[in-house]
């Protein structure tokens, strides 16, 4: 592994925990997702934004809770499945 590389995974290990704790915190949290009964019938916007939400979870439970970004980033998640959402075409079969 190059110095660079090395550098990069120090400061994202610092900020968000290791890659290993983050892993399994996010798996979990996206298998409980899936497993949901109602899962298959959510729109893949739905779905993406909600494993993009999980996801940043997933560093805020494993690495620092202040840090702005990833609540930032929730809410940019959740504002863009609601952009979708409330498009006029929504209610047509494919919602695209």
């Amino acid at each position: 592994m190059n110095s660079t590389l090395k550098e990069i995974l120090d400061v994202r290990t610092a900020r968000y925990g290791t890659f290993y704790n983050n892993a399994a915190t996010t798996q979990s949290l996206t298998t409980t997702l899936r497993n949901h009964h109602r899962w298959d019938t959510l729109h893949p916007v739905t779905r993406e934004a909600l494993e993009m939400i999980v996801h940043k979870i997933g560093r805020i439970l494993n690495g620092d809770q202040t840090y702005d970004d990833n609540w930032l980033d929730i809410s940019g998640y959740a504002q863009q499945a609601a952009a979708f959402h409330n498009q006029p075409n929504m209610n047509t079969e494919d919602g695209e």
